[in-house]
């Protein structure tokens, strides 16, 4: 849930400095609205000072703020017509708080009978320094709370909003072609959502149906070909058989029979090398390479004493992987053959199985195709015209299907390699 997780992170990112800012605006604005208040009750508190130094004159002689929240100061009239009212804060000992507390000082001033007055009234406050560590106290708490609420937002909401999309996903991981396996696809009343269970249902039958197409289209124009020219081949045999001929007829039709057995290896290879990249070998077990190796190796003997040559197995580790055996034995095949046709007579082919490796060596001549060709279709290893230029593409094409690594190096003889990897258990 990568999506989910990353709204969690963006999103509580980008509330921290709203919520700041939000705070700091709703700081000052209250701060406002505080001195405000205290300075309508400031207003409303000369007012009753006023009406009460009407009904008693002897408040006017109140001066000491260490007594009364007001004072009355005599002033001349010029005193008085210049006067402003204003307002200032400033700090006051408390003797509640046994300590200096932050007030509001009003100052105004009072005509009563004949005589001009400055009027000080002072009030208590809210203490700046308590209001900020409460207003952090609420910002952190409300944070807490709205990430909270976005953490049980995604899990529960947008978790369920969300679920057909990786449904969809995770069918998408397990689809595989070769298996003409279906996309199951849940409903959703999510529009994006259900365009993109529309597009993906007929892009993986689209492609399915192409994937059927091509692997019928080769099969049939495979056994279409193999049918003529197994009938070619028969009645050309039986034509050399039945009728006399010179040696350049002989030698002509020796010639179109040896090009039509190559043509008959080469569509059993393609067809080989198309079933492999379909991934049409899905039985896969469990095989023991050296077993293997041995087994193959058995078969050629008769082709070993043709051409006195010998193979020495030689192995430090046992190699087991999981893959088809069929493709398996294909694999090995191919880099054994080629070791024994291509490699120069009375001498020893050499197997190794180590680790993590198998590899064969034989002594040849050096041939000057480079490395990266030898494993691409029709560059042939030799000129023989028996060689379809297939058996180290086919090799490279199982080697990629079970990630296995395939290459080859020349240093006084040349040595091909299988590099195993994840397949190893």
């Amino acid at each position: 849930m990568k999506l989910l997780n990353y709204t969690t992170k963006y999103v509580s990112l980008l509330l921290l400095p709203l919520i700041t800012i939000w705070a700091i605006a709703f700081y000052y604005a209250m701060l406002d609205e505080i001195y405000d208040s205290l300075d309508d009750g400031l207003e409303n508190h000369k007012i009753l000072l006023t009406k009460r130094a009407n009904e008693d004159p002897s408040i006017l002689n109140n001066t000491d703020l260490n007594k009364h929240v007001y004072t009355f100061n005599p002033i001349s009239e010029n005193e008085y017509r210049d006067f402003k009212d204003s307002y200032r804060d400033t700090l006051m000992y408390m003797y509640n708080e046994d300590d200096f507390e932050p007030v509001r000082i009003f100052e105004s001033k009072l005509k009563h009978d004949h005589g001009f007055y400055k009027v000080k009234i002072v009030t208590s406050m809210i203490e700046e320094d308590d209001l900020i560590s409460d207003m952090f106290k609420y910002l952190i708490s409300l944070y807490a709370l709205l990430l909270i609420s976005i953490l049980l937002l995604n899990n529960i909401l947008l978790r369920k909003i969300w679920k057909p999309f990786y449904y969809s996903i995770s069918q998408l991981k397990n689809f595989k072609i070769e298996k003409e396996s279906k996309i199951i696809t849940k409903p959703s009343s999510i529009d994006e959502f259900q365009l993109l269970n529309d597009t993906i249902t007929k892009l993986i039958k689209k492609s399915s149906d192409s994937y059927i197409e091509q692997k019928h289209f080769i099969e049939n124009a495979s056994h279409e070909l193999q049918t003529p020219l197994a009938i070619s081949i028969n009645k050309l045999e039986l034509f050399l058989e039945n009728h006399p001929l010179n040696e350049n007829q002989t030698k002509s039709l020796a010639s179109i029979l040896d090009n039509l057995n190559r043509l008959t290896r080469l569509n059993k290879s393609l067809l080989l090398l198309s079933k492999i990249e379909n991934k049409e070998f899905l039985e896969e077990e469990c095989i023991d390479f050296l077993s293997l190796t041995k087994k193959i190796t058995e078969d050629f003997e008769d082709l070993l004493l043709h051409r006195n040559m010998s193979i020495s197995i030689d192995h430090n580790s046992m190699i087991n992987a999981n893959m088809n055996k069929d493709l398996a034995i294909i694999l090995l095949t191919n880099f054994i053959k080629n070791a024994i046709i291509h490699g120069s007579p009375n001498q020893q082919i050499n197997i190794q199985l180590h680790h993590n490796s198998w590899s064969i060596c034989n002594i040849g001549k050096p041939k000057t195709l480079n490395k990266e060709d030898l494993f691409t279709r029709f560059k042939k290893v030799s000129y023989s015209n028996k060689s379809s230029g297939l058996g180290l593409a086919i090799n490279k094409a199982i080697a990629s299907k079970y990630n296995l690594e395939v290459s080859y190096s020349f240093k006084d003889a040349h040595t091909f390699y299988i590099h195993f990897h994840q397949t190893l258990i």
